[in-house]
Formats: structure tokens, C-alpha cells, sequence
């Protein structure tokens, strides 16, 4: 005997109520996952190709969300509206150690003899950095520069840190350095310090630097757990240097008076046959280089992330 076959007639002989019952089913069953497929269909199909995972490495993070709604009709066709919020993926490196240099008047040397830190004076915590302080007078000319820095830590995700400590150095339109050039020994500007706020960001004004033989344009810094670590160099956590870009510098060393000794001097060197920046890869030099907005008349702004893991 057939059971199969009987139990299909007995299902059809059960009458026109049962019928319309089975079919209110299959409709109301079809346009559930009609609805389904329009709100959810994406985000399924986005999970069965693995493009609904995130991904991370060393130096980045990415996130994002989205919802969304649908409808479909019992002909066989859906629409659906869906609206996303995300944030884009994030990538930060630590910055490499670079040297000091022979002019940081950090503590580390001296001048003339006599130790130098600019570290332990009042008044070196401050944001514009083209006049001296501390009983010394003078003002650095130049091209006005706005300097936007943001400290973050690489370890955890690019976060932000917040009353971290940066000292910033360098030199003066015509490549000399406070405290330490000849005509230089009775002023202190280009150098200060700030703390970084709740979104680790802190600001100096000061001026374009210039080209001196033999080195690529830059700038110097330090950073340090805290403003009441940052006397001595014996505190800091980061030693590096910032990298100017080629077209910003050539276009200032042109087109801004004072500058002229920077043109040949530029013309000379590359930042990759640079002494410091030379040996770093392309991505580093990327990374320690701002990025620039401005002109020549009305000066610049200039941005930059410092990396560090802590």
C-alpha cells in the first residue's frame, strides 16, 4: 500500500475550508518574508560573504551601524529604505624616535658652557611661541604657522590622550636656534609647551621654520607623561622630528621675505637622503608630515597626529 499517495488524497478531501485555511497561510507566510527580505535581506546577505565582520589591525580601528525598514506586496515584489551611521576606519602608527639634535635645551647640554633648559622657566608652557618670555625680549619673524597637533595612543585603537605634555622646537626663518646661535644667546622663542585636552589635541603658533645646509625643513618635539614631568628630558616618553612638506616649503622659501638662504639650501637636500628622515619608509615620513592648509600672504595651518603606545 501506498501511504504516501493516501495520505496526499486524504489532505484533498478535507475540504474547501481547510483549503482556504492552508492558502491564508502561504499568503500571510509569503509576505512576511517579503518584509523580511526588504528590511534584512542586506544584512544576511552581507553575513553569508563575510562583509558583515569588522577588521582591525595594529594601528586602526573601524566601526559602523546601520537599520532599516521595508515593505513587499503579495504580487511578488518589495521595496525597502534603510539609513546607516558609521565612522570611518581610523589608522595610526608610533612615530619613530629621532635625534634631539644639538639644540634642544632640554637639560641634556649646554651652550657656551653653561647647562641649558628651557624646560625649567617660567613661561614656557604657552601656545604662541614666536616671542621670548622669562625676562628675555624679542620676537622671531616669519611666516605665521598655527600648528594643530593630536596625541594618540596606538595600543588602543588611536584614542585619544588627554594631559600628555609636547615640547616644541626649531628654528628661526634663517636656520638659527634660540639659546644656541651666536646672535641668539639672549632669547628663548620657537620653543614651548602644551598640554594636550580631552581629545588630545593641543595648539602652537609660531612660524614657518627655515632650510639650514644640510637638513631637510622640520621641526623638533618632545612628549611627556605630564606637565609636572616635563622639567627635564630625563622624563620624556617620544623623541622626534616633524617633516615639512616639499611644495609648502618651496613656495614660502620663494615667495615670503627672509627666507631667500632657505631656496639653495633646499634645492640641496631631499627628505630622502635626509640624515634623520632618510632611513624611515615612505609611510613614516607620510605620517610625520602635516598636512597643510593657507598661503604666503595670510600664512598656514598645519595638522598632525603623534603616535605613541602606552
Amino acid at each position: 500500500m501506498n501511504h504516501s499517495h493516501d495520505a496526499h488524497d486524504l489532505a484533498h478531501d478535507l475540504g474547501l475550508q481547510h483549503d482556504l485555511q492552508v492558502m491564508a497561510r502561504r499568503l500571510f507566510d509569503r509576505r512576511r518574508m517579503l518584509g523580511l527580505m526588504a528590511s534584512g535581506g542586506a544584512a544576511a546577505l552581507l553575513s553569508a560573504c563575510g562583509g558583515g565582520g569588522d577588521s582591525s589591525d595594529s594601528t586602526g580601528t573601524g566601526t559602523g551601524t546601520g537599520s532599516g525598514t521595508g515593505t513587499g506586496t503579495d504580487t511578488g515584489t518589495g521595496t525597502g529604505t534603510g539609513t546607516g551611521t558609521g565612522t570611518t576606519t581610523t589608522t595610526c602608527m608610533v612615530d619613530p624616535t629621532e635625534t634631539e639634535g644639538p639644540y634642544p635645551a632640554d637639560g641634556s647640554n649646554g651652550s657656551r658652557g653653561s647647562l641649558v633648559n628651557v624646560l625649567s622657566q617660567s613661561g614656557v608652557v604657552r601656545s604662541d611661541l614666536r616671542s621670548s618670555f622669562g625676562g628675555m625680549s624679542g620676537t622671531a619673524a616669519g611666516l605665521p604657522l598655527t600648528l594643530n597637533i593630536t596625541l594618540v595612543n596606538v595600543s588602543t585603537n588611536c584614542s585619544p590622550l588627554e594631559g600628555y605634555a609636547i615640547y616644541l622646537w626649531h628654528c628661526t626663518r634663517e636656520g638659527e636656534y634660540s639659546l644656541y646661535s651666536t646672535d641668539l644667546l639672549n632669547q628663548n622663542f620657537l620653543r614651548g609647551v602644551q598640554a594636550t585636552d580631552s581629545n588630545g589635541e593641543c595648539t602652537f603658533v609660531t612660524i614657518f621654520p627655515g632650510c639650514y645646509d644640510g637638513r631637510w625643513p622640520h621641526m623638533h618635539f618632545e612628549v611627556f607623561r605630564s606637565l609636572n614631568t616635563a622639567g627635564s628630558y630625563t622624563n620624556k616618553l617620544l623623541t622626534s622630528q616633524m617633516a615639512m612638506p616639499k611644495d609648502v616649503a618651496s613656495a614660502v622659501y620663494a615667495g615670503v621675505s627672509g627666507y631667500s638662504a632657505s631656496v639653495s639650501n633646499l634645492s640641496r637636500v631631499s627628505v630622502t637622503s635626509d640624515n634623520v628622515f632618510g632611513d624611515n619608509t615612505s609611510e613614516q615620513i607620510a605620517w610625520q608630515t602635516p598636512t597643510f592648509t593657507g598661503d604666503t600672504t595670510n600664512g598656514h595651518t598645519a595638522t598632525i597626529s603623534i603616535g605613541i603606545a602606552v
